[in-house]
């Protein structure tokens, strides 16, 4: 017979297991975004009006649907920080993301590359660009870089690869220049505003890219006619497609063989795919990693180098420097696996 004490001290392990096993369900509860497993959220940088992006991307969801049997819903941000916060609140599975936001996705958001984009010309790579109105006495950057508060300045989301790294990296900081210092106004556009207030003569100048200029002209809608470039970039690595790291294998697999397979082939089902991606500048998907964005990380210790100098900090300098010299030997040494030609973000 069990005695008095041995039952209670029996019941109280029996509590304290019940309360365990109580206090790991709640712990492990799965927020709400990811108890269904037939439905992903992919988020979508809009370069444009969510309205047009909407149409571009209505039909390659769509054919996403049907190929990988999940429910797909659209999320839709010119803001390129939403796009990280939500990823990292599990509110998005994967997304387009350009490579700085992707960047930040993947250090802040438990974000992985798992694909890429490349252009449908066979140029691998885009270049982010100043434009000015075609009729402008600016002719060059040197002329933009006076700094004498007369002219307005478009430029990107801080977060945009082309928009506002590059330009910052390879024009303002090299000429110790800083675009609030040198401008009028600065005001903060995706590449299709700063566009056309470019073109409208809204705007002395603005960033812009390759690639949103080359959309234009293709669609033919005049705006590219009304803008001149006055300097391009190096070349810049293309998007990034980011999935949550904590993505369903199941879920992980499908994607992949959606996006590596997708307007693949010489069908009539791939050159409908194909027409759709075009709309978009995109020519298709190949399988990338996370050092897909080392060239972009150069960029930003270069961005940083510039400002460690620029603030004279002798043990920031040194700091940056080494953070540089580091993520160059890191990129030579993914180049070199991956079998192609060094680069360079310089």
């Amino acid at each position: 017979m069990i005695s008095r004490r041995s039952a209670l001290a029996i019941a109280a392990r029996c509590s304290l297991v019940g309360l365990s096993a109580l206090a790991l369900a709640s712990c492990s509860k799965k927020p709400e975004a990811t108890v269904s497993k037939d439905t992903i959220t992919f988020s979508i940088l809009s370069t444009e009006s969510a309205q047009n992006m909407e149409g571009y991307w209505k039909p390659i969801l769509a054919d996403m649907e049907k190929q990988t049997g999940l429910k797909v819903k659209p999320f839709f941000s010119s803001n390129y920080s939403s796009l990280i916060v939500a990823m990292g609140a599990k509110q998005t599975d994967v997304g387009w993301f350009s490579n700085q936001s992707g960047l930040e996705a993947v250090r802040r958001s438990n974000g992985e590359v798992f694909a890429r984009t490349f252009d449908p010309s066979g140029v691998d790579g885009y270049k982010s660009l100043i434009i000015v109105p075609a009729d402008s006495k600016i002719r060059t950057v040197q002329d933009l870089l006076k700094c004498d508060k007369t002219l307005n300045f478009g430029i990107g989301d801080k977060k945009s690869t082309s928009g506002t790294l590059a330009p910052m990296t390879y024009v303002f900081i090299p000429a110790n220049k800083k675009p609030e210092e040198c401008f009028k106004t600065v005001i903060s556009a995706n590449h299709q505003a700063n566009l056309f207030a470019v073109a409208n003569g809204k705007l002395d100048a603005a960033t812009n890219n390759s690639t949103a200029v080359g959309l234009s002209q293709a669609r033919g809608d005049g705006v590219a006619e009304k803008i001149r470039v006055i300097w391009e970039s190096p070349t810049l690595p293309e998007d990034p497609i980011i999935w949550r790291k904590d993505l369903d294998p199941v879920i992980k697999e499908k994607l992949r063989q959606f996006f590596l397979t997708y307007a693949q082939g010489d069908t009539p089902e791939a050159e409908r795919q194909r027409g759709y991606l075009k709309k978009l500048s995109i020519g298709g998907f190949k399988p990338a990693d996370d050092t897909h964005l080392l060239v972009v990380r150069e960029m930003e210790a270069t961005e940083n180098l510039g400002l460690a100098r620029e603030a004279g900090d002798q043990a920031k300098i040194a700091a940056a420097q080494k953070a540089l010299d580091d993520i160059k030997a890191q990129r030579v040494a993914a180049e070199g696996k991956a079998g192609v030609a060094p680069t360079s973000a310089n």
